[in-house]
């Protein structure tokens, strides 16, 4: 020592995001936990995009007789205004990459909320067809870049031991909402059921004035203070948030060498992989029937003579409790393992139906189909609320990298959309064609669905972004090197 002191010392440990930090400073120690409670505002400000996206899907089912009976609609008039909001959310779809990428996530958030109210103020207004089929198609637009940009939103801002979580809160109010509407469309008027539908948006627009931006798309527009601040006010003032900057901007400057990518760069090499596991999720989650089931819930009911509102009202509520378990579960289980799961499920609930009505063709055991259809119906959507319904979109909002994220997000919530309508309009000609053998269909699809889930998609749990993006890109180069 020589009689010299020593100089205080430094020493400083930085954990993982809401991770407990320590520091030693001039001999103290100090305890720093990390804020979170800006990145649950901001996601809760964000699912009510979720929410709305549930009032628009559920609208529909219970104002049909009334709203059939005031504008003297013809079943075909009410079939358009029931469908086109498919059509308004595959528009949607396609250009809320883009959107988001050149306004901001808030912005494209923003400007969905304007459509969903015009829409639902048109439809509330509305005195003939038209109208109502410009307010469906707005809403549906609305709708259809809510279903895209609110997980990735989300995604880009939590921390990676609560992004699944967090994430699939977006399938949770969606559920709720449907539920919502389902419900409260029984006791209120279709007019004031649609002032009722232009709250959540309205809702947003009052929040996102008091959240942050992205920060993840702030860095990727070089706005460098913005996006310090972002990550600052998301992790807390107290917070280090030097490494994860550090990480994040060492990825964007990555990114910024790859030229601006368009649709054709999406079959490249280095994104193949992403694109393959994006899309080929939403064709698993889609095409296994979803949709046609849900949309003609009623009539499989009274097919199968089990009392239709009995059944279609369990049906509502069971979603949202199944999920509400997904989201407890997707950052312990992980991805992979509540995609099985869940496929397996809707294999097995195919599988219940269709045998529920073999039996009733061929006159077997005639009393126990309505038990075994409802049975089969409730394994069916509580399989896929658990999984198949939330993760799809949990993945898809973690594995594509940021300078393509716009246009391959745009062509997965494309695909899904169009699985949407796929689905809802071939289901009533696949039943008329064989009421069990269009279950077997299904059960099929989703049976390649747990092939291809345990074959191709990667688990994402507890990574961050930038870890996932450099596990693919590996992948990706380890395939390249090997042809």
């Amino acid at each position: 020592m020589n009689g010299e002191m020593r100089k205080p010392f430094i020493i400083k440990q930085t954990n993982s995001i809401s991770d407990q930090q320590t520091q030693v400073e001039d001999g103290l120690l100090k305890e720093n936990k990390e804020s979170l409670w800006m990145v649950y505002l901001s996601t809760f400000v964000s699912i009510w995009g979720s929410f709305e996206y549930g009032t628009c899907v559920g609208y529909s089912s219970p104002t049909q007789a009334a709203i059939t009976e005031e504008l003297n609609l013809s079943l075909a008039e009410y079939s358009v205004f029931g469908s086109i909001l498919t059509i308004g959310a595959m528009v949607g779809a396609v250009t809320s990459g883009s959107i988001a990428d050149f306004i901001g996530r808030k912005g494209a958030m923003r400007m969905s909320s304007a459509f969903c109210i015009t829409g639902w103020l048109s439809i509330y207004f509305a005195k003939d067809a038209l109208a109502l089929d410009v307010g469906r198609l707005a809403t549906g637009y609305g709708m259809g870049v809510f279903s895209y940009v609110v997980p990735v939103f989300i995604a880009e801002i939590a921390p990676k031991n609560l992004r699944g979580a967090l994430t699939t809160l977006n399938q949770l109010m969606i559920s709720c909402g449907v539920s919502t509407s389902f419900l409260i469309g029984q006791l209120l008027p279709w007019r004031n059921l649609a002032l009722f539908s232009l709250v959540p948006s309205a809702i947003m627009l009052v929040g996102l004035l008091f959240i942050p931006e992205s920060p993840r798309w702030l860095a990727k527009i070089g706005k460098q203070k913005e996006f310090e601040a972002a990550l600052q006010q998301l992790r807390g003032k107290e917070a280090d948030t030097s490494s994860e900057a550090t990480e994040i901007q060492d990825s964007m400057e990555s990114l910024q060498q790859l030229p601006q990518a368009k649709l054709r760069d999406l079959f490249q090499i280095r994104y193949l992989r992403s694109v393959t596991i994006g899309v080929g999720l939403m064709v698993c989650q889609q095409f296994g029937g979803i949709n046609g089931v849900v949309f003609y819930l009623r009539q499989t009911f009274v097919s199968a003579g089990f009392p239709p509102d009995l059944g279609t009202t369990i049906c509502a509520i069971l979603p949202i409790f199944v999920t509400a378990l997904g989201v407890s579960l997707i950052d312990r289980a992980g991805r992979r393992a509540l995609l099985l799961v869940s496929a397996t499920g809707l294999v097995l609930g195919c599988l219940l139906d269709g045998a529920a009505f073999f039996m009733k063709d061929h006159e077997l055991l005639l009393d126990a189909v309505p038990a075994l259809t409802v049975t089969g119906i409730l394994v069916y959507i509580g399989s896929f609320s658990i999984g198949m319904g939330a993760v799809p979109w949990v993945v898809m909002s973690e594995i594509f990298p940021i300078n393509v994220k716009g246009v391959a997000g745009s062509l997965a919530t494309l695909v899904s959309w169009f699985g949407t309508w796929v689905a809802s309009y071939t289901y009533n000609y696949l039943m008329s064609w064989s009421t069990y053998g269009t279950f077997m269909i299904y059960a099929l699809i989703n049976g390649l669905a747990i092939i291809f889930i345990a074959r191709v998609v990667p688990e994402t749990k507890g990574r961050t972004l930038e870890e996932i993006q450099a596990t693919i890109n590996n992948h990706e180069e380890d395939q390249e090197h090997r042809k």
